[in-house]
């Protein structure tokens, strides 16, 4: 087994990838930028190295850094995470050159599946249902038009080297066609270097469901069933949960053998998620695979009780998976909720900043991965994503009032969170039926009512009011003041726990 492994990310995932080496008994080399220089991260791991200055394109995304510190520090291997270079097949292969172990897929399976047309026609020739649309990039807009109006609208026009909805538009009429085409090449070509973009039908109100696979180096392919990733807002997934409520139980095990079939296909080895769209009448067609760990996986750790890291340690070390497919079970329900710096009043916008106080819940079924603490600051260059709480229950109702609870005992100051907005989610009647797609949220946000100003007023009076009785309180003095203040509290209660009462209820 390795005894030092480097991980190449920050935040959350840098930190929860450490806690499983630390588990293992394997040597921790965190890699951090000038930005980065106090982040929690660097204070956890065993070593830690300065790569660059705080943009990512100068340090986190630098190969070249990254790989000299794996052999200054005698790593033997280099853990990526998500994002930065764990998708990144040069840089699986640099490793390879270097004698460093990529704990991940091999270079040509991220090639395979990276590019969005290739990964159709390799699925298409595996058998993998898709969704109607081009093979091919399309570089002529008027061409891809009339491909649409074929097709019949709404399409989606998306990038064919992207990912996390950069690069993608919906279009519902020819008259808007052009832009939108024009508008996807231009913002795939700057987030990712590379404008193609190909076309293919909409599906109306689907569901996004993925499933987790784990495949090693001796032919073994299993799956870890589902998760159901539909809450989104501007396509990127905010509330994740397993198991789907809407997948039948047929459905559920032919989605598990497409995904298996999928990573097969490419010779996958490690762990992927295969993504799908799942329509009303149970059809679901391949999305893509994101040949990586992915955000949301502590929700299939919970029900399987796997350790999806540790696995992507042991598969990269050469070991075999112990068990098949009838050896996988799953228990109960888990949900995830992505706290973000952002303001969801303001569009979502990143609210960056330094934390002035934070408390994480605890208790039965809770698990906080978090990449911040109280003092730390979140900053403007990296995304704004602070920590994810997850919960896991016997059933989803459980679930729900679990998470529920441990967002109300969350408290982040300094900063504006979407802790209110989530438990605002999690009340809806859509999420609580489970009937939900992945245009639930900018539905929502559409029908829904901005948080009443009149509540401020109520809460300040509140405060007022309270502080002003235990002032009497106070002035009477002895024991009658005593009583008083007991009084005082029983009937308002502190004026801030008023105020933190509102704040909990997204009423303020």
């Amino acid at each position: 087994m390795f005894t030092k492994v480097l991980v190449a990310n920050r935040g959350e995932i840098a930190v929860r990838v450490m806690r499983s080496l630390r588990e293992m008994g394997i040597a921790s080399v965190a890699v951090y930028s000038e930005a980065d220089r106090q982040a929690l991260h660097v204070r956890m791991a065993d070593e830690a190295y300065c790569v660059g200055p705080a943009a990512s394109a100068e340090s986190y995304l630098r190969a070249d850094k990254i790989l000299q510190v794996a052999k200054e520090s005698g790593a033997q291997a280099i853990h990526p995470g998500y994002g930065f270079l764990s998708e990144n097949a040069d840089f699986a292969r640099a490793c390879d050159e270097a004698g460093v172990v990529f704990i991940g897929p091999r270079p040509d399976a991220i090639i395979a599946m990276g590019e969005k047309t290739r990964a159709r026609t390799l699925m298409e020739k595996a058998g993998v249902p898709l969704v109607p649309g081009t093979k091919d990039a399309i570089e002529d807009a008027a061409e891809a038009l009339e491909i649409s109006k074929k097709m019949g609208f709404p399409v989606l026009v998306k990038a064919a080297a992207g990912g996390g909805g950069k690069g993608m538009r919906r279009v519902d009429n020819a008259e808007d066609f052009i832009a939108a085409f024009e508008g996807a090449r231009r913002e795939a070509l700057s987030s990712f270097g590379n404008g193609d973009v190909y076309v293919e039908k909409y599906v109306i109100d689907p569901k996004h469901v993925e499933i987790q696979v784990l495949a090693d180096g001796h032919g073994n392919v299993v799956h870890l069933y589902e998760r159901d990733c539909s809450v989104q807002r501007r396509h990127q997934k905010i509330i994740e949960e397993t198991p789907c409520t809407t997948l039948h139980e047929e459905t559920r095990r032919k989605m598990g053998e497409v995904a298996v079939m999928a990573a097969k296909a490419v010779d996958y080895i490690g762990a992927g998620t295969v993504e799908f769209l799942l329509d009303a009448d149970q059809n679901f067609y391949f999305l893509e695979m994101n040949t990586r760990l992915q955000v949301e996986h502590p929700i299939t750790e919970m029900i399987t009780g796997l350790d999806l890291v540790r696995w992507q340690v042991r598969i990269a070390n050469g070991e075999a998976l112990p068990f098949d497919q009838s050896g996988v079970s799953r228990r109960g329900a888990s949900i995830e909720c992505r706290i973000y710096a952002e303001d969801p009043e303001n569009k979502f916008m990143p609210s960056p900043g330094k934390i002035t106080y934070l408390s994480d819940p605890h208790g039965p079924g809770v698990r906080q991965d978090s990449g911040v603490y109280s003092g730390a600051t979140v900053s403007v260059h990296y995304d704004p994503m602070i920590s994810k709480l997850v919960v896991w229950a016997e059933d989803r109702d459980q679930a729900i009032r679990r998470m529920k609870r441990a967002l109300s005992e969350m408290v982040v100051t300094g900063i504006t969170t979407n802790i209110a907005f989530h438990q605002e989610v999690l009340d809806h009647p859509g999420f609580i039926e489970g009937k939900y797609d992945t245009e639930f949220v900018p539905k929502m946000m559409l029908g829904r009512e901005k948080p009443e100003e009149q509540f401020e007023e109520q809460a300040e009076w509140a405060a007022v009011i309270a502080a002003h009785r235990r002032d009497e309180a106070i002035a009477a003095g002895g024991a009658t003041g005593s009583a008083h203040a007991g009084a005082a509290s029983k009937s308002t209660g502190s004026g801030w726990k008023q105020l933190g009462r509102f704040r909990a209820l997204g009423r303020y």
